[in-house]
């Protein structure tokens, strides 16, 4: 008999749903992929005008306090990593950007037999380093990596929690490139698609929820 799963609602309290609900990793099917998008988003914390006014304000930190919402939103990783480039085309690394990109990131890279490779800002890293500079809404910010954390010719695939602007996105592809890797694409659990971020992006970029506002 399955137990039924205790779900975090939008406001960041716990219910219990009424009927048996399968496991993430008993998801499979056409049906998955949406089912645990849904699940996902309405287990994110919303907060008006944070920020500041106009901004809202959705918050992943929910996804991870609930076992069963860090479950759901690892396996939707997964199966969104699958259906965009197949069986046959896995990354041989992850990279994770900072911060919160540090938080799913080393899992998926450990589900896919992959390495993770962290971009972090400059002035972190130790030995050398590549940099890239990107734009930020006051003034700029510069991301580096280890110069050989990847290798040439490996498959990379960039992921972090929102693409906005596109602009940090955009300077860990530089990085990847800069170090020889073949950049795959990127992933995101939210697309403020308003800002038009990915036509910064020179890969492919697929995300599990969109955001209007």
């Amino acid at each position: 008999m399955t137990l039924p799963e205790e779900i975090v609602n939008s406001h960041g309290s716990a219910r219990s749903e009424s009927h048996a609900t399968a496991t993430s990793s008993q998801l499979s099917g056409p049906q998955a992929l949406p089912e645990l998008k849904a699940r996902i988003k309405a287990g994110l914390r919303t907060y008006p005008d944070f920020p500041k006014k106009g901004i809202l304000f959705e918050d992943i930190f929910p996804l991870f306090s609930s076992h069963n919402l860090h479950q759901d939103l690892i396996r939707a990783y997964e199966l969104q990593i699958v259906e965009s480039f197949g069986h046959s085309n896995k990354p041989d690394v992850i990279v994770g950007l900072d911060a919160r990109g540090f938080l799913f990131g080393p899992t998926l890279a450990l589900r896919f037999g992959a390495g993770f490779v962290p971009v972090r800002k400059q002035g972190k890293l130790p030995g050398k380093i590549e940099t890239a500079t990107f734009e930020k809404e006051y003034g700029t910010d510069t991301f580096a990596m280890q110069a050989d954390a990847i290798q040439p010719g490996q498959k990379v695939l960039i992921v972090d929690d929102l693409i906005a602007t596109g602009g940090s996105a955009s300077a860990a592809g530089t990085l990847v490139e800069k170090c020889g890797g073949t950049l795959l694409g990127y992933i995101f659990i939210i697309e403020l698609t308003f800002l038009k971020g990915r036509s910064k992006l020179n890969a492919p970029v697929y995300t599990l929820l969109e955001s209007q506002a």
